[in-house]
């Protein structure tokens, strides 16, 4: 009898210890889906198909225009903002080392680049993230909801500081790309920040030349008032836990398009050096020719 019951006791121990093991892999593979609040069911339906998933596959969030107002506020203007929560976002927790990747419907003025640095100032790791409306939106809510998702999916919250930074770098990319180009404004602060974090550089001046420094580099003209701005932006983020060996391999699927962008500014340099040469060496030679 006392065989039985210690058998018993041993095959009720390995099956605990087996969904033990299962809950865990569930909780590491969370999917989370945030909703706008004033979607309607029509609406809510049409992001659920377009996410691939529905409501019972998933872990269902909400998120209200308040809570985009509390960290879009002061950053963005009420029309960027709206009246009503209409973004949407899914949110799938990947194995550790996979990075992050981002995918965008309907959304007309934040990029997945600019989604993507922003995710990784925020401290969200290892992530497919999908932002999407019903109907073209700027994408500047959508945030607060990837940001919402991720910490309800992994159970973990997210720094405030470091969530309001985000936003912060997501509007300043934002208004920088609308001037210099959307993919430019990505690369050119995805490499300000890099540069700011591994070398912990925190003294505002010496922020502004390294700003000054990777624009020329990059053949990319900036104002005064870009230069402050970034300057803010990245003073904040110098203050915030980040590596450049995290970032760098979070956004290891996203940098391959920024290096094409960077190719590009390369090629336009050089094609543009080449006009510039040709000039001057006519006029070289105009002035020559008038001497003889």
């Amino acid at each position: 009898m006392k065989a039985k019951i210690k058998k018993s006791l041993v095959i009720l121990l390995v099956v605990l210890h087996i969904m033990s093991l299962s809950t865990v892999a569930l909780a590491d593979a969370a999917t989370v889906v945030s909703l706008g609040a004033n979607l309607d069911e029509d609406q809510k339906s049409k992001i659920m198909e377009l996410f691939g998933v529905t409501s019972d596959e998933v872990i269902m969030l909400e998120v209200t225009n308040q809570e985009e107002r509390d960290y879009l506020g002061g950053l963005v203007s009420d029309e960027k903002i709206g009246k009503r929560a209409m973004s949407s976002a899914y949110v799938e927790i990947l194995d550790d080392g996979e990075g992050i990747s981002v995918e965008t419907h309907n959304i007309n003025w934040v990029t997945k680049e600019m989604y993507a640095n922003a995710m990784v100032t925020a401290g969200v790791e290892n992530a497919k993230v999908i932002a999407a409306a019903p109907f073209n939106v700027s994408g500047t809510a959508a945030l607060t909801g990837i940001m919402k998702a991720f910490e309800e999916a992994t159970g973990e919250e997210l720094s405030e500081e470091a969530k309001k930074t985000a936003n912060e770098e997501m509007v300043t990319t934002g208004e920088l790309g609308d001037d210099i180009g959307q993919d430019e404004a990505a690369s050119l602060v995805q490499e300000i920040k890099e540069r700011i974090i591994k070398e912990k550089v925190t003294d505002p001046e010496q922020i502004k030349k390294i700003i000054i420094e990777i624009a020329a580099d990059l053949n990319i003209t900036i104002t005064q008032e870009h230069i402050d701005k970034l300057a803010d932006l990245m003073e904040r983020i110098s203050k915030l836990d980040l590596s450049v060996e995290n970032i760098s391999k979070q956004l290891e699927s996203i940098n391959k398009g920024l290096e094409k962008v960077k190719e590009t500014i390369n090629e336009n340099k050089g094609f543009f050096q080449k006009i510039f040469d040709a000039i001057k060496g006519f006029f070289a030679w105009v002035a020559e020719a008038l001497r003889g």
